[in-house]
């Protein structure tokens, strides 16, 4: 008995190195193509703006890579599985396994453990890691790679809080600068108080707002105080920030999950089109990585059968459903960005229908 047990335990370590030592390299070898495909197709716009070697490295791969390893991280889990166990299917490794006593749901044990190391990672990457990094790459992108691409909404109006309404003829996210600046605070269907300036800039230092050739009129009944001046700084600590006028497209990607929620908060208030973006967003970072489990199992269930032709049909099978998943989560997002899916099922269906699919496939798997 105490052999067997000790063989188990031989055999688990045996493929979890081997889950793990495939997918570590296969992920490294990847990343490493990819980044010199991306050096390549941006290195025009490094030269351009005469940027050194250590600013690229700093500045965008530093944020860069770790978007890539998140990236692919399903794709390559997946494929590491199919390698390995089809491999050692090949080689006639898992039929004595199977026929030593070892159960198909004990032999899947060290997969799953091995597919809960990588799903940690990713859990961790995406909530602590990744808002950061992600700053860094799409910062760096927005300067210097997407320089002649907009930066700039024009015909902003938004609802701050239920009393407070503001609208911007026009604001730059490079400067930071907005134009021609309303600001009309309600009590009720009455109107308190109009503010008005030419110029409304973010002070990144106080965390204010400057305004420029301004003037207030407070509205008290049939009495109006009217105030104005050229340049004000006191009392412009106004419940919005630059970003919520981005006219980039990866802004919410940079949000850490404090500044994510409190976004949300405050646009379910609004009342804008991004809420659900957000909440996509948010969801997207606690649930992808349950991939990690639900591949896996399509991943042995598919490849633990010997088949004629050795690695080669597997591994294409498996190619083929891990681009399906990543096409599957790009539909999954547009339905709730544009078709009205609600984001917390729109996250989920990928992982769903996928992980039905492993079901199906365990069941006729060999035992």
């Amino acid at each position: 008995m105490n052999f067997i047990k000790d063989r188990i335990k031989i055999l688990d370590w045996y493929i979890i190195s081997k889950y793990l030592g495939t997918f570590l390299y296969t992920l490294t070898l990847f990343v490493v193509i990819i980044v010199i495909f991306d050096l390549s197709e941006k290195l025009d716009d490094f030269l351009s703006s005469n940027l050194s070697f250590w600013q690229v490295i700093s500045l965008y791969y530093a944020g860069s890579i770790p978007y890539y390893v998140n990236m692919l991280s399903p794709l390559i889990n997946f494929i590491a599985v199919i390698f390995f166990t089809a491999k050692m299917a090949d080689q006639t490794e898992i039929v004595p396994i199977l026929s030593g006593g070892v159960s198909f749901n004990r032999f899947l044990m060290p997969y799953f453990v091995s597919a809960f190391i990588i799903f940690t990672f990713n859990l961790a990457s995406n909530l602590y890691i990744l808002p950061y990094t992600n700053q860094l790459k799409n910062n760096f992108e927005n300067t210097y790679v997407k320089k002649n691409d907009p930066s700039s909404k024009s015909n902003i109006h938004m609802k701050l809080d239920n009393n407070t309404y503001i609208y911007m003829d026009n604001f730059d996210n490079k400067s930071k600068t907005g134009t021609r600046f309303s600001l009309d605070n309600f009590k009720g269907d009455v109107l308190t108080k109009k503010l008005i300036a030419d110029e409304i800039k973010w002070d990144s230092l106080k965390r204010s707002w400057k305004l420029t050739n301004y003037s207030i009129r407070y509205v008290n009944g049939l009495k109006e105080t009217f105030v104005s001046g050229a340049s004000m700084t006191k009392d412009t600590v106004l419940d919005m920030r630059p970003d919520d006028f981005s006219a980039y497209d990866n802004i919410f990607e940079n949000l850490t999950n404090k500044e994510l929620s409190e976004k949300i908060r405050k646009e379910k208030i609004r009342g804008s089109g991004i809420w659900n973006d957000l909440l996509f967003e948010q969801y997207k970072r606690y649930l992808h990585p349950l991939s990690a489990f639900v591949l896996t199992l399509i991943g042995v269930a598919l490849s633990s059968r010997k088949v004629r032709g050795g690695v080669g049909l597997p591994l294409g099978i498996g190619i083929i459903l891990s681009f399906g998943y990543i096409v599957f989560n790009q539909f999954a997002k547009m339905f709730s960005l544009k078709g009205g899916v609600p984001p917390l099922l729109a996250v989920l269906m990928p992982t769903i229908c996928f992980g039905l699919l492993g079901y199906y496939l365990l069941r006729k798997a060999p035992k």
